[in-house]
């Protein structure tokens, strides 16, 4: 009987090992999504913040060279 239940906990720990690999491995490629993720983010905060200035600055020019309507 002992041997019967070695082999028991043998198996189970087999299984135990593929499992926590299956989930070590999913860990890191949602660890990589993440990454990637806050990466599009900081690109689009950073686009999203130079937008006002680029848009007020072609604004200015465009008003430089308006004539006024009492012309």
């Amino acid at each position: 009987m002992d041997d019967k239940r070695i082999i028991e906990l043998e198996i189970k720990a087999a299984y135990q090992e593929d499992l926590l690999q299956a989930l070590n491995n999913t860990v890191a490629q949602q660890q990589r999504t993440i990454d990637r993720l806050e990466a599009t983010c900081q690109m689009l905060h950073e686009r999203i913040i130079s937008l006002p200035t680029a848009a007020t600055a072609e604004h200015t020019d465009n008003l430089q060279h308006e004539i006024p309507p009492h012309y």
